[in-house]
């Protein structure tokens, strides 16, 4: 992207219940686009099988944790399933003022706070199974939590249902490449988006101002 048509980034919030399939469109959408990075939160669980520190997420201490909550060194933060979860805000900052874009992969709670400090910046998705028996299967087939975990999961997945009226936009997982591609045009979009690209503005006045052939 040139200099003279910089635009200003954007935050790209997806949440969903666990095992919607939140996760695998994040990963492949930050795969297929170059100017899309992936916010890596910080937690105080453990990693689950095949997870890096750094990739997925930063592991810490809850003492570490608790100490960079208290300097505001978050720009959201959540109790989540027994765990806590944030996101540091100042690599998030330098990637929109450099207008690079930033996915998060979060809870609603997390979407609430960043809503509260950066809405202007904020693009919110919340991707719907098909049926709760689908999310079940999705859950157990992933093999990544034990049954009384994913039974913890599948109780809380309702009350996290209810906040999808939050989102700007809403899709229904139920065939993968098609919620991709709708992702994907979602996003398109509102990179175009007049108030994220001040280039518009002087480019079409020195565009009247030119002579007419």
């Amino acid at each position: 992207m040139s200099s003279e048509r910089r635009r200003r980034g954007l935050m790209l919030v997806i949440s969903s219940p666990s095992g919607a399939g939140k996760t695998t469109l994040c990963r492949k959408l930050v795969s297929d686009h170059p100017d899309l990075e992936l916010s890596v939160s910080t937690t105080t669980r453990s990693p689950r099988p095949g997870e890096e520190d750094g990739r997925e997420y930063h592991f810490i201490a809850r003492a570490r944790f608790d100490a960079m909550r208290a300097a505001g060194e978050f720009l959201e933060h959540a109790d989540v399933h027994e765990h806590c979860y944030g996101t540091p805000k100042a690599p998030v900052m330098t990637a929109l003022e450099a207008g690079r874009d930033v996915l998060f992969d979060i809870d609603w709670q997390g979407a609430q706070a960043i809503e509260r400090v950066a809405s202007a910046d904020l693009v919110r998705v919340f991707v719907l199974p098909p049926s709760m028996k689908e999310l079940s299967r999705r859950l157990h087939t992933r093999a990544q939590d034990s049954e009384a975990v994913i039974h913890r999961r599948l109780e809380r997945a309702p009350g996290e249902i209810e906040h999808w009226a939050e989102y700007d936009y809403v899709l229904v997982n139920e065939d993968y490449d098609r919620t991709y591609s709708e992702l994907v045009h979602i996003y398109r979009a509102e990179q175009l988006r007049r108030d994220r690209n001040p280039w518009i503005g002087p480019f079409v006045k020195g565009l009247l101002g030119e002579p007419l052939p």
